[in-house]
């Protein structure tokens, strides 16, 4: 009996291509993603559960019909209360959140110091972040796993002398770079032959086990592929130097690294931004007055911003760390939809205005470039995306899952060809 089979079409081919490239990067990557995905979706609320395990901290009683002292005398008396060089103050939009204050002491080798909350009705230091809670263990693991698969917590190297650390970010860089291909293939592959057929894509039937594990894995995909595809396309920009110079030059707006002049640190050393305000004081003042001055500064800082940015928000001004830098102050809007971005206004130390950055009016590539971290972690619009987001991480996580029962249901379908009957094609 002559072969009746009908040869395929260039789209049955191609869709073949792409099904193949789709299963090999899911089967290859998918242990990591579910690891990397799972802790991704927890991470969404990485501040919120932080702030949860601490709410004596970030949370005052807010007094209703009582006007808030001011900055001046709150901060004069965190001065007070405090030792160490004021780095920076955060001043919230919201009644009832306390003010933080970033302090710097001798021998501090973080950053951005430690931060002190302050009550804004009373400037009752109401404690700092110095002891970390349940919740900043919590989310520290979260993100051991998330970036490294916690080989950073092994001292000793796994592969001659390359660092654990740098191992772990290639291998969750790599299993990012093929997920972000699986979302691809899989957008090319969830078109049908016939393309009048489009709705039944988006359509979660539950005949059978096998028909509703297809359509979790395909239809839940394409209505979270958008996210999707921007958390892959961003993940692999922390594992790889090639990867992140490569997106930053597609968006135009790579920039050579300048090597630092480490001779000019003992010619211009440093210097922080409380003596820098309090240098203005005059000799004969008292240590008390030059912190009023100080104080009265930051006042008429936040006063000068919002004389330019017209909108409600949150404060966080950054003292200028050499005598040539400007005091930086960014502001931030609130609300369930607030974008995560700020703008931000600089000046000079007698409040002079040097450049004020708006972010919408900044060209496209440059919002989308300094973005990066906030499009990949879900909060570029605040508590919308959020949620968008943690949906989208479900997921994700789930794909491997249900992927890998499609392709075993495929395998047995091929060895039981007179059951294909009742299989589900995929």
């Amino acid at each position: 009996m002559p072969n009746s089979k009908k040869p395929k079409s260039t789209w049955e081919k191609t869709r073949k291509f792409f099904n193949d490239i789709h299963l090999w990067a899911g089967l290859f990557s998918g242990l990591v993603l579910v690891v990397v995905c799972f802790t991704g979706t927890v991470y969404v609320y990485n501040t919120e559960i932080r702030e949860s395990a601490a709410k004596h901290l970030y949370e005052v009683s807010e007094q209703r019909g009582e006007v808030k002292p001011g900055l001046n005398p709150i901060l004069e008396s965190a001065r007070k209360q405090i030792e160490g060089d004021f780095i920076s103050v955060s001043i919230p939009f919201e009644a009832n959140r306390s003010l933080q204050i970033n302090v710097k002491k001798e021998g501090d080798q973080s950053r951005s110091g430690t931060t002190y909350f302050i009550n804004p009705y009373s400037g009752e230091v109401l404690g700092n972040n110095a002891e970390p809670t349940w919740a900043d263990n919590l989310m520290k693991d979260m993100f051991s796993l998330h970036r490294w698969l916690m080989l950073d917590r092994i001292e000793k190297p796994l592969i001659g002398e390359l660092p654990n650390r740098t191992l772990g970010s290639y291998i969750t860089g790599t299993a990012t770079i093929l997920f972000t291909i699986g979302v691809i293939t899989g957008l090319i592959i969830w078109f049908p032959k016939r393309l009048k057929n489009w709705k039944q894509g988006l359509k979660i039937k539950t005949g059978n086990w096998k028909r509703l594990n297809h359509d979790l894995h395909n239809s839940l995909a394409f209505y979270s592929i958008i996210i999707l595809f921007l958390m892959g396309v961003t993940g692999p920009f922390w594992s790889f130097p090639w990867y992140k110079e490569a997106l930053q030059k597609s968006l135009g707006t790579y920039k050579e690294q300048p090597s630092e002049n480490r001779s000019g640190n003992a010619a211009n050393p440093t210097v922080t931004g409380t003596a820098i305000l309090n240098s203005s004081a005059n000799s004969g003042e008292s240590g008390n007055q030059s912190v009023a001055l100080m104080t009265m500064d930051i006042e008429r800082i936040v006063q000068l911003a919002d004389s330019i940015l017209e909108y409600e928000g949150s404060y966080r001004i950054s003292f200028p760390q050499k005598p040539e830098d400007l005091i930086s102050v960014n502001k931030y809007k609130t609300g369930f939809f607030a974008p995560a971005a700020a703008d931000k206004i600089q000046m000079k130390a007698d409040l002079t205005i040097d450049e004020v950055q708006v972010f919408k009016e900044k060209p496209l590539n440059e919002r989308i470039s300094s973005s990066i971290k906030s499009i990949h972690i879900g909060d570029v619009y605040g508590s919308f995306s959020k949620i968008l987001y943690f949906l989208a991480c479900l997921v994700a996580t789930s794909l491997p899952f249900t992927g890998t029962l499609i392709w075993i249901n495929k395998m047995k379908k091929k060895k039981n060809p007179a059951n294909s009957s009742k299989a589900v094609a995929a």
